[in-house]
């Protein structure tokens, strides 16, 4: 049998795509045993305001450039999938790709919020799910609703490269060097950075 392609999916606006966003994606990489990660560059966060939104096309235009020559791959596929939430899109590629073994990775703050999500029990009844520590949001994503439910399904991280093998729902909490590079600040520092990107075009998302 044809061995399943494991992948880590990163979800955010990447506005912009930052050192950060690269780093703790090769640590995941690394620690999960993945072959790939995907950036799904969101065309637009329900839970985040529209004012400062680069757009799409710059925004993934600025994730390609800073995933260029590792195992990431950006990705618009949830504006050509037309899905607005989360849940619909773990749906949609699970259905699309089934030679692929998909976690979710997402940074600790996104935990202390995830009950706010749409259908999460759902999110984590679809994928495991690999949560990255953050400087200052160890206890927010600890006393946090959603942590309340998942607590009983988490796993030692010693077994974080058997992800694939899990019944789900499955949670692992990982920790690394901790990278300062704020999208908020770059932005701050750079207003007109999508400028740099204005002729970028989105190119169609390979299939298999």
């Amino acid at each position: 049998m044809r061995r399943l392609i494991r992948t880590g999916l990163l979800g955010g606006s990447f506005n912009p795509a930052h050192k950060g966003h690269r780093g703790i994606s090769l640590a995941a990489i690394r620690a999960l045993g993945l072959d790939e990660m995907w950036w799904l560059v969101s065309p637009g966060n329900p839970l985040k305001p529209a004012e400062g939104m680069a757009p799409l096309a710059a925004r993934l235009a600025s994730a390609r450039k800073m995933a260029r020559h590792a195992p990431v791959r950006p990705t618009d596929i949830e504006a050509r999938l037309g899905t607005r939430y989360t849940v619909d899109t773990l749906a949609a590629l699970v259905r699309r790709y089934p030679q692929r073994r998909f976690i979710w990775v997402m940074g600790a703050d996104n935990l202390a919020q995830f009950h706010r999500w749409r259908d999460w029990r759902r999110i984590a009844r679809t994928v495991p799910i690999a949560v990255i520590a953050r400087p200052g949001y160890d206890g927010p994503a600890h006393a946090a609703p959603a942590m309340g439910w998942l607590r009983r399904f988490q796993r030692p991280v010693s077994q974080a490269r058997n992800w694939s093998e899990w019944s789900v729902p499955a949670l692992v909490l990982l920790r690394f060097r901790p990278d300062p590079t704020s999208a908020t600040q770059l932005r701050a520092a750079d207003p007109s950075w999508h400028r740099r990107f204005a002729d970028a075009r989105a190119k169609p998302f390979a299939q298999e």
